[in-house]
C-alpha cells in the first residue's frame, strides 16, 4: 500500500505533465529495479510514447520509442497486462511486439500495463527489467494497482496541456467512435434522430407567417365635442354602450340659454313695434336705424335658439362608445371644444398590427392573414393587409411598424379596442430557415458591425 501512496503523491507533486510523468516513471523503475519505464497514450489507433524514466527527452531513441509503442499497442489490443517471457500458468497471449522490444533493448523481462480512464483505454506503462522472469504474480498485481491509480492522474494532466483545438477534435472523435461503434445504443438513436431532423429541416418546407400583436379599431372614429360652454345636467350613456344615430348622449344645462332666447325675442317684438310706427310716420332715418337693430335682434334670437338646440348632444352615427363617461361628472363645467365622447361604428373595423422591424421587409400589401383575439381564442378572423405605415414606433425595447389590415368579415361579437395576435402569411419557406433566420440575421449584422 505504501508504494501506491508514494507514487500518487509523486504524480500530484508536479504541476506540469512531463515533469510529473518523468518523476513517476523514475520512481516506478527505481522501486522495482527496472532499467527503463515508459508511458504512452493512444493517438488515433496507435500508442505514442510520451515520457521515459531517467530522461527528460526521448527523441534520440525514436526507433526504440516505436518498438515500445508497438508493445503498448499489443497490450491494449488484448486489454490485459502482458508479461514477457510468457509464464506457463498464464493465459496464452500475443507477444510478438514484446519479443521484438526485448531483442532491441536487451531486456530480460518486460511488463506492459494498460491504463483505463473513465471506462476506456487511454494508454499504457511498459517496464523493462534486465533480469529474466522477474515479474511474478504479486509484483504484477502491485504494478496493475499503481497503474490503475496513477495512470488516470497522468492522463488528466496530459489532456489539460493539449491545445483547445486538439481537445475539441478528440472529443468529437470519441463521440463519432461511440456513434459508429458496437455500443452506445442511446447515442446512436440520438444521432439517427438528429440526422432525420437535419434532413427534414433542410429539404421540407412549411408556411411562413409573421406574428405580431394586434389591436382592433373602428375604421371611422367620430369625436363628439362640447358645442358651447355650459354645465352637464344629464348623461345617459358611457364607454361601452351601443347607441343609434340621433340618440341623446348628454344634456347641458339650458336655463341661461332659455333666458337669453326670451330676452332677444322680447327685444325683437319691441323693435318691430317701433319700426312699424316709424314707417307709418315716414321717418326714413329712423326706419333705417330700426331696421338694422331689428335684423341684429333676429340674428341674436336665431343664435340663441341654435345654442339651445345644441345643448342636447346627439349621437352623430350608430356604433359603440369607445371613450367618454360623464355619469360621474354631473354639474361639472365644460368648455366649447372639449371632447365628450368617441364613437366607432360596429360594422367596419381595421386591424392594427405591430410588426417588428426585423420582419417588416417581408410584408407587402394584399397579403392575407388570420387574427385571434384574446376574448375569442378559439375563433379566427381572416384579414387582408391594406397599408404599411412608413414610421417606426419604439416600444418594449424594440422598434415596430404599424401595419393596417381590413377584416374580410365583421361578426357582431367584435368590439373596438380588442387585442390579440395576428399572423400574416408570407409564403412557403424551408423549415430550417423558418427556425433559424432570426438568429442568422442577428449573427450577420453582428459580424458586419
Amino acid at each position: 500500500m505504501r508504494p501506491i501512496v508514494e507514487l500518487i503523491a509523486t504524480a500530484l507533486e508536479h504541476r506540469r505533465f512531463h515533469a510529473s510523468a518523468t518523476a513517476v516513471l523514475t520512481e516506478f523503475a527505481t522501486r522495482f529495479g527496472c532499467g527503463s519505464a515508459s508511458l504512452g497514450f493512444l493517438r488515433g489507433r496507435h500508442t505514442r510514447v510520451r515520457a521515459v524514466s531517467h530522461s527528460a527527452s526521448f527523441e534520440e531513441k525514436m526507433n526504440m520509442a516505436h518498438a515500445v509503442g508497438a508493445a503498448m499497442d499489443e497490450a491494449l489490443d488484448q486489454d490485459a497486462s502482458v508479461v514477457y517471457p510468457a509464464k506457463p500458468d498464464h493465459a496464452i497471449q500475443a507477444l510478438r511486439a514484446h519479443t521484438e522490444l526485448a531483442r532491441r533493448s536487451k531486456a530480460g523481462s518486460i511488463c506492459t500495463l494498460p491504463i483505463n480512464h473513465d471506462g476506456r483505454l487511454v494508454g499504457a506503462i511498459t517496464l523493462e527489467h534486465p533480469i529474466v522472469d522477474v515479474f511474478d504474480a504479486d509484483t504484477i498485481a502491485l504494478c496493475e494497482s499503481i497503474a490503475a491509480l496513477v495512470g488516470p492522474i497522468l492522463d488528466t494532466k496530459y489532456q489539460d496541456e493539449r491545445s483547445l483545438l486538439i481537445r475539441c477534435w478528440q472529443r468529437c472523435r470519441q463521440s463519432l467512435e461511440g456513434l459508429f461503434g458496437p455500443e452506445h445504443v442511446a447515442l446512436k438513436l440520438v444521432g439517427v434522430l438528429a440526422l432525420a431532423a437535419t434532413v427534414v429541416l433542410t429539404f421540407a418546407t412549411g408556411d411562413y407567417r409573421v406574428t405580431s400583436a394586434a389591436t382592433l379599431e373602428g375604421t371611422v372614429q367620430r369625436v363628439v365635442i362640447a358645442p358651447i360652454d355650459g354645465f352637464i345636467m344629464d348623461a345617459r350613456y358611457r364607454a361601452g354602450d351601443v347607441v343609434e344615430q340621433g340618440d341623446l348622449l348628454c344634456l347641458l344645462d339650458d336655463k341661461d340659454l332659455k333666458l337669453e332666447r326670451t330676452r332677444w325675442f322680447s327685444e325683437k317684438q319691441q323693435l318691430q313695434k317701433e319700426y312699424r310706427g316709424a314707417l307709418g310716420l315716414h321717418e326714413r332715418t329712423q326706419v333705417t336705424i330700426l331696421k338694422a337693430k331689428l335684423d341684429q335682434a333676429t340674428a341674436k334670437l336665431a343664435l340663441s335658439e341654435e345654442n339651445l338646440a345644441r345643448s342636447r348632444i346627439l349621437a352623430p352615427l350608430g356604433g359603440v362608445i369607445v371613450a367618454g363617461d360623464l355619469s360621474q361628472s354631473l354639474g361639472a363645467p365644460v368648455e366649447r371644444g372639449d371632447v365628450l365622447f368617441e364613437i366607432a361604428p360596429l360594422d367596419s373595423y381595421r386591424v392594427m398590427l405591430r410588426v417588428d422591424e426585423r420582419e417588416i421587409g417581408q410584408i407587402v400589401e394584399q397579403q392575407r392573414g388570420m387574427l385571434a383575439l384574446a376574448g375569442f381564442p378559439n375563433e379566427r378572423f381572416p384579414f387582408v393587409v391594406s397599408r404599411i405605415t412608413p414610421v417606426s414606433t419604439a416600444a418594449e425595447g424594440s422598434n415596430f411598424f404599424i401595419v393596417e389590415a381590413e377584416l374580410e368579415e365583421t361578426p357582431k361579437l367584435l368590439r373596438p379596442g380588442m387585442q390579440g395576435v395576428g399572423k400574416i402569411e408570407i409564403g412557403e419557406r424551408r423549415l430550417g430557415w423558418i427556425l433559424t433566420h432570426e438568429l442568422s440575421d442577428w449573427v450577420r449584422l453582428w459580424l458586419w458591425t
